[in-house]
């Protein structure tokens, strides 16, 4: 082991000494320091998370040894903290919405004022060059871009106009289509500006539809602890995993003799040890999906990356060095990578063990196989006019959150079992956790503070039961965080799927049949496998109207790192190959492809007849219920008409703009997609809420719904705060504790606003109904007593209708204290038998240059109903951030293996993300409508970014270039390989 040393450095512009290793990054000495604000995103720096400012000069300090900073100043956002004033740096950032989860929101912050020092007035490419080396998943750079303009501008002296929504008047009447005027000007504003085109049946509110300020803003700006790596617990212990080198092979021997040897270390953990307890790690409602095809450590591999084996040690050093010396003797088998090639007769069996139930067929690989239908679809392609086939193949992805997997467990004073986790679902971590550790439920509390982005990899029990087990072995507590390169291969990712549509239209161009075939890669185990399926079969056959439609599903192990949650769940998959399959028949008739899939789109009032079919809840598609699900609000129309003008969609008809004389070798393209989504699962999420008044007129609102940077906090605090008449500085809010909080299915399904919103606001009814009891009776007496319907809750006060008033905060004394005392306080939960969803409509401007197959993307610009957006900030901030992701999928991410399984880029830069420099322009669109089953008419927002990014390239690139092209993503070489097989003239 290296021994430790002084060194002297200027920590905020105070002089002291810390110890160091020679091994020690600048981060590890920063964060032993108290430094929370410098975070963790990757040992070689890419991410930027852990930026600090070293001698004025903007460095990340994961690549600079604490050495190097002997005799230098250091200066972390902390520096700012001197005052509960904010920064005018922080300031911007707050207002503006750039900080969705704020994992790294001291490094922008410090960038933004190392900026500022040099260049008082940066052009947005310095801006965006500075935010280059700061990598984003939330907000697709564009307010981080705007707060740092504002900060520029507040030092400069300027005054600032407050940043607000800028309404729009709508195009359309709602329902009927309108020709967009080429000429007619465009809105030009920031693009961080949130553009709501707002509805006539929806009313002005005071706290609903505002532009708050998220509620957890200021804590993330100033860098305060919030994260699960931000608290230091006396004793604890550092925990690693031991991954397989091999994609299949059996455990024959393991020795740990020799890492047990190693000084510091407490506990080493592998199948020879550890109850084998069979469990599906999916984060989803009781009871979860079948299989149970997991255990904490097994006898055998199925992926590279699979674990072996975990240590628990006094320092991390200590426990890589234990994880270097366990001896395993491994029988390598056959391995087996592509969803096709598995279910072929003679592949290696992935699952031959005997203790797994509820595989389909087992011995072909087969975890699932399902479908539904509607009518006859062989009859109606029969007798269709035109019959369209076509087969797309989406590949495999990862969530890239820039807080990694982390998880703290201990045993507690009471001996009850704390973890601290970076989870998008507490209460069923809980629940799949008790008897993996021989526990009850009762006996174990799960914590979730602020998570760094999840984007659905989050939604699983990932590691939880690894630190679970060391604690309870150790009883110390044990901290487990995956580098980088665990999140690659031992995390989650997105499915990949080979989707086949055979679609039939009548002679006027109506769909008569589509038939939807699936054959999807759940990798090495089955978590998740079913329902994001499901969702891809709800996507790919909901969107349009047809009378006749089947879903055909094969689910399918493989022996790569195991697909499982990824924002959209499926959706995107599906949209890809409806969109692209819908377009291809519109050019086979030569039509328009948005009047086309208009002819064809679900429309207000139209039934979703096989959504009840196909899901975790189905029917069976024999059965036709009397009633289906609706259509009952639709702005679609609207978001189509923002969204050609913004985009200049006549200009699909001007060759002359296709082919720039200027540039030969470039071809220009425009695209369309339409996008409809979900709002939840319909009789299976629940939220639950409670609101207690206190002796100020203020509230406490406990919560279990999880947010995981997308504001669900806020939005659900404005929900409250408008049926109880107060600002939302009034609703203090808690939320995902176990212990605590009421019981929430989690965040994931779009489900947060709608479902645990309308728990939020029965709750606050509930509330609302006691305080007007209680002020009648205060402003009324016996010879003139006032109704209770009659009082009016507004700016923090009860009013009676002749104006007399009485404040929350007298009410709450008299209720607490005087008489009649009582605690007034609500609790409500709520399970939704409606899915409504939102639409979008997408489009993507680009270029393509036919002599190197490079596409570069434009613009893109997203028009989106999700009903009424309760916070326009947080709300088209989450549609920036779903775009950019989904630009990554379509454009440059993609996992790439070698023969034996082994991923390539396991690491950022080789794994291709969308740096700020690199990013198109985002145009975003709020479209209000009224949907009366959701909180004050909101419909959900966060995943249909997703769903039409990827079709709406793929479309712009059949535009630009005439190529069709059915894989994913859309590289130079797969671009310039289609060009030149389809024969494409390029001179």
């Amino acid at each position: 082991m290296s021994t430790s040393t002084e060194i002297a450095i200027e920590l905020n512009g105070s002089s002291v000494t810390v110890e160091a290793s020679p091994h020690d990054s600048l981060r590890t000495v920063l964060r032993r320091a108290g430094m929370m604000s410098v975070k963790f995103g990757s040992s070689t720096g890419e991410t930027g998370a852990g930026a600090v400012l070293l001698d004025g000069r903007l460095v990340s300090s994961d690549v600079v040894y604490a050495m190097q900073a002997d005799g230098h100043a250091v200066t972390t956002v902390e520096s700012l903290n001197v005052s509960p004033e904010l920064h005018p740096v922080q300031t911007a950032f707050v207002v503006t919405g750039a900080l969705q989860s704020g994992y790294s929101a001291g490094a922008m912050v410090l960038g933004t004022m190392a900026l500022l020092a040099s260049d008082p007035d940066p052009s947005d490419e310095a801006i965006r060059d500075m935010l280059s080396g700061i990598l984003d998943r939330e907000t697709g750079y564009v307010k981080p871009v705007e707060a740092v303009r504002r900060a520029a501008a507040r030092l400069r002296g300027e005054e600032l106009e407050p940043f607000a929504p800028v309404l729009l008047p709508p195009m359309t009447d709602g329902r009927n289509p309108v020709e967009v005027d080429p000429d007619a000007p465009t809105p030009t504003f920031s693009p961080a500006v949130p553009r709501v085109v707002p509805s006539v049946d929806v009313p002005e509110m005071a706290v609903v539809g505002k532009p708050e300020v998220k509620v957890d803003a200021v804590k993330l700006a100033k860098g305060n602890p919030a994260f699960t790596d931000d608290i230091e617990l006396r004793g604890m212990l550092f925990a690693k995993v031991l991954h397989s080198p091999h994609a299949h092979a059996r455990i024959v021997r393991i020795d740990d003799t020799a890492a047990r040897a190693v000084p510091g270390v407490h506990e080493v953990l592998h199948h020879g040890n550890t109850p084998r307890i069979k469990y599906a790690s999916g984060g989803q409602s009781w009871p979860n999906p079948h299989p149970y095809d997991q255990v904490s450590f097994d006898d055998k591999v199925r992926h590279v990356g699979d674990r072996v084996a975990a240590v628990a040690a006094e320092t991390i050093e200590a426990a890589e060095e234990a994880i270097r010396l366990i001896d395993v003797e491994y029988e390598v088998l056959p391995a087996v990578f592509d969803e096709l090639a598995a279910i072929e007769p003679g592949a290696p069996v992935i699952h031959d063990e005997a203790d797994t139930e509820g595989i389909f067929d087992r011995d072909r690989n087969i975890v699932h196989r399902f479908g539904a239908h509607r009518g006859d679809v062989d009859e109606a392609l029969a007798s269709a006019h035109l019959v369209v086939d076509g087969t797309f193949r989406v590949h495999q992805v990862q969530q890239v959150p820039i807080e990694p997997h982390i998880s703290i467990a201990w045993v507690d004073a009471d001996e009850r079992l704390v973890v601290r986790t970076a989870t998008q679902v507490p209460f069923h971590t809980r629940r799949m956790l008790a008897p993996l550790v021989g526990l009850e439920v009762k006996d174990i509390r799960v914590i979730k503070p602020r998570i760094g982005g999840g984007f659905g990899a989050k939604q699983e029990m990932l590691i939880e039961d690894i630190v679970a087990h060391l604690a309870i072995a150790t009883r110390r507590p044990v901290r487990l965080e995956l580098t980088r390169e665990e999140e690659f291969w031992a995390s989650r990712t997105r499915h990949p799927q080979t989707i086949t549509f055979r679609s039939g239209i009548d002679a006027d161009g109506r769909l008569v049949a589509q038939d939807m075939k699936v054959i999807a890669n759940t990798g090495a185990y089955g978590t998740h496998g079913y329902t994001v399926q499901a969702v891809t079969g709800l996507r790919g056959l909901s969107s349009y109207n047809c009378a006749n439609k089947r879903f055909d599903c094969t689910v399918a192990y493989a022996n790569i790192p195991v697909p499982g949650a990824y924002r959209g769940y499926g959706a995107p998959q599906a949209e890809f190959a409806l969109e692209a399959h819908m377009e291809d028949i519109a050019r086979a008739i030569g039509r328009d492809p948005i009047e086309f899939k208009r002819q064809n789109w679900v429309k207000l009032g139209d039934e979703l007849d096989i959504a009840p079919h196909i899901g975790e809840r189905a029917t069976e598609d024999e059965i036709v219920l009397d009633e289906y699900p609706r259509v009952l609000s639709t702005g679609i129309e609207e978001c189509v008409a923002q969204g050609r003008r913004a985009i200049g969609w006549h200009r699909r008809l001007d060759p002359e703009w296709h082919r720039p004389a200027d540039r030969p070798n470039i071809r220009r393209g425009l695209g369309f997609a339409f996008c409809m989504h979900g709002s939840g699962i319909p009789f299976l999420d629940m939220g639950g809420c409670s609101i207690k008044l206190n002796d100020d007129g203020s509230f406490n609102m406990l919560i279990g719904a999880t947010d995981l940077g997308t504001g669900a906090d806020t939005v659900i605090g404005q929900i409250a705060a408008e049926v109880l008449g107060v600002p939302l500085d009034d609703i203090i809010v808690y939320s995902s504790d176990t212990d605590v909080t009421p019981f929430d299915t989690g965040a994931y399904a779009s489900s947060t606003t709608y479902i645990s919103g309308t728990a939020a606001k029965l709750a606050a009814e509930a509330v609302r109904k006691r305080l007007k009891e209680r002020a009648a009776k205060m402003l009324g007496d016996e010879d003139d007593p006032i109704e209770p319907c009659t009082i009016e809750l507004r700016d923090k006060r009860a009013w009676a209708e002749d104006g007399r008033s009485v404040s929350l905060e007298e009410i709450a004394l008299d209720s607490l204290h005087w008489q009649d005392q009582e605690q007034i306080m609500g609790t409500a939960s709520y399970m939704s038998p409606d899915c409504p969803p939102p639409f979008a409509a997408q489009f993507v401007e680009l270029e393509v240059d036919v002599d190197t197959g490079q596409v570069e993307v434009i613009k893109m610009v997203m028009a989106v109903d999700c009903g009424v957006a309760i916070n326009p900030i947080t709300a088209s901030g989450q549609v920036e951030g779903g775009l950019v992701q989904a630009l990554g999928y379509a454009h440059c991410e993609e996992y790439q293996y070698d023969e034996h399984g082994r991923m390539l880029n396991d690491t950022l830069g080789p794994y291709k993300i969308y740096r700020a420099d690199e990013m198109p322009e985002i145009e975003v669109f709020l479209v209000q409508t009224m949907e009366d089953s959701g909180p004050f008419g909101a419909k959900a927002v966060a995943e249909i970014p997703k769903d039409g990014v990827a079709p709406a390239m793929r479309n712009a690139i059949v535009d630009a270039v005439g190529v069709v092209i059915d894989d994913l993503p859309f590289t130079p070489e797969r671009v310039w390989n289609a060009i030149r097989q389809q024969g494409v003239p390029v001179a």
